[in-house]
C-alpha cells in the first residue's frame, strides 16, 4: 500500500511538471479546469512536501546515520535494522527524488530555450528553499568573492611595490646597471626558483594547507622587513666592493655584470625574493586556494573580475611608490632619502602581508565550514597525472604543427619582451641616476600600466566578439613591433633625430625613455587582456590527450625557454661586444626576427584553430539532434499558447545539420 501511494504521488508530480512545461503562467486557469479535484489536491500536498524537503531529508539521514554508527560500535547488531528506519530512509529517498525531478526539469526547460515567462523555471525555483542573495549571488558565494578579491588585491599590491623596488636596487647599485638583469634571471633566479619549488613539494607532503600557507608567507614578510630596517643600512659593511673592484681591473669591463652580482649580493637576494613572491604567492598560494574553495560556476563569475581587480591594485601601488619616492624632498641634507623610502614601502608590504594572513585565517575559520566546496576538495583516490620530462616534451612539441605554432607564440613573447626591457631600463638609469627619481618614475609606470590594462580588458571582449581569435592574437606582436621600431630608432639614430626632438622640448634620451615606457605598457596590457586569453582558448578545440600533453610540454619547456632565452641572447652579446650599448643594434635584429616568426605562427595557428572550432560546432549540432522528442508550440484560439511533445525525425534533423 505504501509503494502504491508513492507511485501515485510520483505520477501526479510528473503530471504537475508536464503541465508547467507546456503552459504559460497566465494559462494556468485553462489547465486547472482539466484537472480533477483529487489531482489538484495531490499536487498541492506534493508541492508543500517538496518545500520542506531539505530539513526533513537532512534530519532523517542524520538520525539514521547516528543509529548505524551506534550499531557499528557494538550497541546494536548490524542486522537489526528497524522498520521505522527503513521507512525513514524510504521517505527521505522519495523526497530527494522529487526534488531532483524539479531540478532536472528546470535544466531541461533552459536547454529547450525556455523564456523567462515559462512557469517551469518559477515552479521549480519555488519548490527549492531560497538562499539569501545579494547582487545575484548567495551570501556564502559573496563571502568567497569578497575575501578572495581582497586577498588578491593585497598580494598584487605588494608584488607591484616589490617589482619596482627590486629594479631600482640592482640597476642603481654601485658598479651595476641594467646589464645585470639577464645574468640574474639565468644564474640566480632560475636555480633558486627550482629549489624553492622542490622545497614546497616536500613541505606539502608533511604539512596541511593552512600550516603550509603560513610557513611560506611569513618568511617572505620577515625577509622584506629585515632588509629595509637591518640589511640595507649595513650595505657598506657586508658588500665586498673593494675586492670585486680589484678583480674587475684584472678581467676587464665585459665581466662587470657577473661581478656586480657578488658585489651587491643582498640586493640580488632581494631581487630573487621579489620574483618568487610573484610566482609562489600569486600563482601557487592564491590560485591554489581559490581553486580549492570555488566551484566551477563560481570560478566563471569570479576569475574575470580578479583580473580587473589586479589592475586596480597596480594603480594604487603605483601611487604608493610615487608617494614614498617623493619624501626625499622634505628630508634634511645628509639623510639617505632612498633608505627612508625603502622603510616606508617595506612597512606597507608587511601590513598588507599580515592582512593576507588574517584574511586567510578568517576564511578558513568562519566561511569554509558553511560553504559548498568543489568535488575535487573531497577525499578521493589519487589518479596518475600526465607528467612529461624535458626530452618527452620536446618530442611532443615537434610532432604536431598546432602545438609547435602555439609553443612559438609563448617563446617569442618571452624573448621579445626581455630584449626590449633591459635596454629600456638602462636608459631609465641614464635619465634618472638617483634611486628616488628612478623609483618615482616606476611608480608612474605601474599606475599607467594598470589604467591601460584595465581599459584593454574591457575592450578585449568587443575585439573577440567583433574580429575573432586571429585578430586578437595578432595585436600583441604588431604593437610590440611598432613600438620596438620607434624605441630602437631613438636609441640608434639619436644624433640625427636631435633637432626634431628638441623642437618638442625633449632630449633623445628622455624621448627613448617615454617611448620605451609606452612600448612596455601597451605590450603588457595587450598580453594580459588578449595574448593570455588567446593562448588558453587555443587549447579548447583539442582532444583530451593533446590538450593535457600539449599544455604540459609548453609549461615544461616553452615558459622557461621564453623567459631565459632573451636573457641568454643578451648575455652572449654583452660578453661578446663588451657592453649593452655596443650590442643594441644586434638586439634590434633579434627582436624583429622573433616578432616576424611570432606573426607567421599566429596566422598559421589561426587557420588551424578555425578549422578545429568548426568541427566542434558540427559535432555539437549532431549531438543535439540525437534527442528523441521535441516540443512544438503555437498560438491557439483566444491568444493562448498550445504545446505538444512529438517524436523527432532523426534522418531529417541530421541531414539538415549536415547541409548547414
Amino acid at each position: 500500500r505504501e509503494r502504491e501511494r508513492e507511485r501515485k504521488e510520483r505520477r501526479n508530480w510528473i503530471w504537475f511538471v508536464f503541465v508547467f512545461v507546456l503552459c504559460d503562467k497566465r494559462d494556468k486557469r485553462v489547465w486547472s479546469r482539466l484537472l480533477s479535484r483529487e489531482t489538484k489536491t495531490m499536487m498541492l500536498s506534493t508541492s508543500r512536501a517538496i518545500k520542506g524537503t531539505n530539513g526533513l531529508v537532512s534530519n532523517t539521514k542524520r538520525q539514521v546515520a547516528s543509529n548505524l554508527k551506534r550499531r557499528s560500535n557494538g550497541t546494536r547488531p548490524l542486522s537489526s535494522t528497524s522498520v521505522e528506519e527503513r521507512h525513514a530512509w524510504s521517505t527521505a529517498a522519495s523526497l530527494s527524488n522529487r526534488r531532483d525531478v524539479a531540478r532536472i526539469s528546470e535544466r531541461k526547460g533552459w536547454q529547450l530555450g525556455a523564456s523567462s515567462k515559462n512557469a517551469i523555471v518559477k515552479a521549480a525555483a519555488a519548490d527549492e528553499p531560497e538562499e539569501k542573495k545579494f547582487l545575484g549571488m548567495s551570501m556564502i558565494s559573496l563571502g568567497k568573492f569578497v575575501s578572495l578579491a581582497f586577498m588578491f588585491f593585497c598580494i598584487l599590491f605588494n608584488y607591484t611595490i616589490l617589482r619596482d623596488t627590486k629594479d631600482v636596487l640592482v640597476v642603481t647599485a654601485p658598479g651595476s646597471g641594467a646589464e645585470i638583469i639577464p645574468f640574474l634571471k639565468t644564474w640566480l633566479n632560475l636555480p633558486l626558483a627550482f629549489g624553492f619549488m622542490w622545497l614546497y613539494a616536500k613541505l606539502s607532503n608533511v604539512m596541511g594547507p593552512q600550516r603550509l600557507f603560513y610557513t611560506i608567507i611569513f618568511p617572505f614578510l620577515a625577509f622584506f622587513t629585515s632588509f629595509a630596517f637591518i640589511i640595507y643600512p649595513l650595505k657598506d659593511y657586508i658588500h665586498p666592493y673593494g675586492a670585486m673592484n680589484a678583480v674587475l681591473n684584472v678581467v676587464g669591463d665585459r665581466f662587470a655584470a657577473p661581478l656586480a652580482i657578488i658585489s651587491n649580493w643582498s640586493f640580488c637576494l632581494f631581487y630573487v625574493a621579489s620574483e618568487l613572491w610573484g610566482s609562489v604567492v600569486v600563482s601557487v598560494l592564491f590560485w591554489g586556494f581559490a581553486n580549492q574553495i570555488c566551484t566551477v560556476d563560481e570560478a566563471k563569475q569570479f576569475y574575470p573580475l580578479f583580473g580587473l581587480g589586479a589592475n586596480v591594485a597596480l594603480i594604487f601601488s603605483g601611487r604608493a611608490v610615487k608617494y614614498f619616492s617623493a619624501v626625499r624632498a622634505n628630508l634634511p641634507p645628509g639623510v639617505d632619502g632612498w633608505a627612508v623610502s625603502l622603510r616606508g614601502m617595506m612597512s606597507l608590504v608587511l601590513v598588507f602581508g599580515l592582512l593576507i594572513a588574517a584574511n586567510y585565517f578568517l576564511v578558513n575559520k568562519f566561511l569554509l565550514p558553511k560553504a559548498k566546496l568543489p568535488a575535487q576538495s573531497a577525499p578521493k583516490t589519487k589518479k596518475k597525472k600526465a607528467k612529461m620530462s624535458v626530452p618527452e616534451s620536446l618530442k611532443f612539441l615537434a610532432s604536431q604543427k598546432y602545438i609547435r605554432d602555439l609553443a612559438t607564440l609563448v617563446v617569442a613573447y618571452g624573448i621579445s619582451i626581455n630584449l626590449v626591457e633591459v635596454t629600456w631600463k638602462s636608459k631609465i638609469k641614464a635619465q634618472f641616476p638617483n634611486p628616488n627619481d628612478y623609483s618615482s618614475f616606476m611608480g608612474d609606470f605601474s599606475t599607467y600600466t594598470g589604467v591601460v590594462t584595465f581599459t584593454m580588458m574591457l575592450v578585449s571582449r568587443f575585439i573577440f566578439r567583433k574580429f575573432g581569435w586571429g585578430t586578437a592574437a595578432l595585436i600583441t606582436p604588431v604593437v610590440l613591433f611598432i613600438t620596438g621600431v620607434m624605441f630602437f630608432s631613438l636609441v640608434l639614430f639619436s644624433d640625427a633625430l636631435t633637432p626634431t626632438i628638441a623642437a618638442l622640448g625633449m632630449t633623445p634620451l628622455f624621448a627613448a625613455v617615454l617611448v620605451g615606457a609606452a612600448q612596455n605598457i601597451f605590450s603588457k596590457s595587450s598580453k594580459y587582456s588578449l595574448f593570455d586569453p588567446c593562448k588558453e582558448m587555443a587549447y579548447i578545440p583539442l582532444d583530451t590527450e593533446t590538450k593535457v600533453k600539449g599544455k604540459a610540454a609548453i609549461d615544461v619547456v616553452c615558459n622557461p625557454l621564453g623567459k631565459s632565452g632573451g636573457a641568454l641572447i643578451q648575455q652572449f652579446l654583452i660578453l661578446g661586444f663588451g657592453s649593452l650599448a655596443a650590442s643594441t643594434p644586434y638586439l634590434a635584429v633579434f627582436l624583429f626576427a622573433t616578432v616576424a616568426l611570432w606573426i607567421k605562427s599566429s596566422i598559421s595557428l589561426n587557420g588551424q584553430f578555425t578549422e578545429l572550432t568548426k568541427e566542434d560546432i558540427k559535432a555539437e549540432m549532431k549531438k543535439s539532434d540525437e534527442t528523441e522528442v521535441k516540443v512544438e508550440s503555437k498560438v491557439g484560439e483566444g491568444g493562448m499558447i498550445e504545446g505538444e511533445v512529438v517524436p523527432k525525425d532523426k534522418t531529417v534533423a541530421l541531414s539538415s545539420a549536415s547541409e548547414d
